[in-house]
């Protein structure tokens, strides 16, 4: 960060959408923690903090009554465990707009924080409307954006509000800077051998990204259920297993597309079975590409853990998203934790580079307690996956532009 905060009030805008349980308590404070270091300097620097996130989607799930459900979806549930982690007072406004946000903002000294309400209150926030964005660029001389988690939706918050400040008035913060400089560690300049793990549910949600790919990776790996559409498409038996019958072109024309760049790509030879979708079915292994009529394939089996981990082992860069199976489940959760753990011995034992790319794969490392033996995790699940596929994430263009 470039800008000077001494005597200015700053408007950062950071992903606090964390998860809460039943009594909402925090149960990850992961994006909170990764916001503090910004937070930290702008008040060092003898500026004040005002911070904006957006949590869950309050108008996606309103009451009965048409109201939306405000203690579910308050941001006041951060206000304690960040003033515990700050170290300091966090000031909250119960609005992020309006009287209230505008007069908290006006008496806030430097080294002050303020935390404004849920952006998502708010309808104009994901319509990126501009009025509404003028409000918030109103309550600053400064505006951050520190969450990368958010850089891939054009919404008020995120990407308009810094039309209204000029090129030296605006900033990523450093875990933006982190997110970013990574990814492109990976995409623009990777050490080679590089390799990409890809899992998940469904091909539609990652076929860009696969697309993407098959065109700068050396070796490309397919695990999840996603990996059934793939033997399926080549005529392969698959049982009850999760199929997307209207991608299995897709699927060939990919396998064909990784075999004209000299991509290898590696497929679960084998996989654990179930008799039903449920964490006490009977379960064995199976051939993945001739599971039994009414089994199912939910994790990739102990010759594909083997396969995975040598291709993983002998790479210098890789890239992780999405897991092996249903690891919520402990009989289908080994596929996930023998990548989890190569992934991180790569790292250790042989100097290579791990990106995990958010989503499920951050939750399996972090289950682990396997943090802190990668690279890198990201935070930021869709915008990383749109970063790999190429795109320009707006709330990143309108920082630099």
């Amino acid at each position: 960060m470039q800008l000077n905060f001494s005597g200015k009030k700053a408007l950062v805008r950071v992903d606090f959408n964390v998860p809460l349980d039943k009594q909402y308590h925090i149960t990850d404070d992961t994006r909170i923690r990764e916001a503090l270091p910004t937070i930290q300097h702008i008040i060092a620097e003898g500026g004040a903090v005002i911070l904006m996130s957006h949590f869950g989607r309050p108008l996606a799930k309103l009451k009965e009554d048409g109201s939306i459900n405000v203690e579910k979806f308050t941001l006041r549930h951060v206000v304690g465990p960040l003033s515990e982690l700050l170290g300091r007072h966090v000031h909250f406004a119960d609005n992020c707009t309006g009287p209230a946000a505008e007069n908290a903002a006006a008496s806030l000294q430097p080294g002050e924080v303020l935390l404004l309400e849920n952006t998502r209150f708010h309808e104009e926030e994901e319509k990126g409307d501009e009025a509404f964005s003028q409000q918030l660029a109103a309550l600053a001389d400064v505006y951050v954006n520190d969450a990368f988690g958010s850089a891939h939706r054009a919404h008020a918050s995120t990407t308009i509000v810094a039309k209204f400040f000029p090129k030296d008035r605006k900033s990523f913060g450093f875990l933006m800077e982190k997110e970013l400089k990574n990814a492109a560690k990976v995409q623009k300049d990777p050490e080679r051998p590089l390799t990409a793990i890809i899992g998940g549910a469904k091909v539609s949600d990652k076929i860009k990204l696969l697309d993407r790919l098959v065109e700068f990776v050396d070796t490309l790996i397919i695990g999840g259920a996603m990996a059934y559409t793939f033997f399926r498409a080549q005529g392969g038996a698959t049982g009850n297993s999760l199929v997307e019958e209207d991608k299995l072109d897709l699927a060939l024309s990919l396998i064909e597309k990784a075999k004209k760049r000299g991509v290898v790509l590696l497929l679960p030879v084998d996989s654990i079975a179930a008799d039903a979708f449920a964490e006490t079915a009977a379960h064995r292994v199976e051939p993945s590409n001739a599971i039994s009529d009414g089994w199912m394939g939910l994790d990739i089996g102990p010759e594909a853990q083997k396969t995975f981990s040598e291709a993983i082992l002998g790479s210098k860069t890789i890239f992780w998203n999405g897991p092996m199976g249903v690891f919520e489940m402990a009989p289908f959760a080994g596929g996930t934790k023998t990548i989890a753990e190569t992934v991180a011995r790569a790292t250790k034992e042989n100097g290579a580079f791990s990106l995990i790319g958010g989503g499920d794969s951050v939750a399996a490392i972090n289950q682990l307690d396997l943090g802190d033996q990668v690279s890198f995790v990201s935070t930021g699940g869709g915008a990383m996956l749109e970063f790999m596929e190429g795109k320009v994430l707006p709330g990143v263009k309108a920082i630099e532009s």
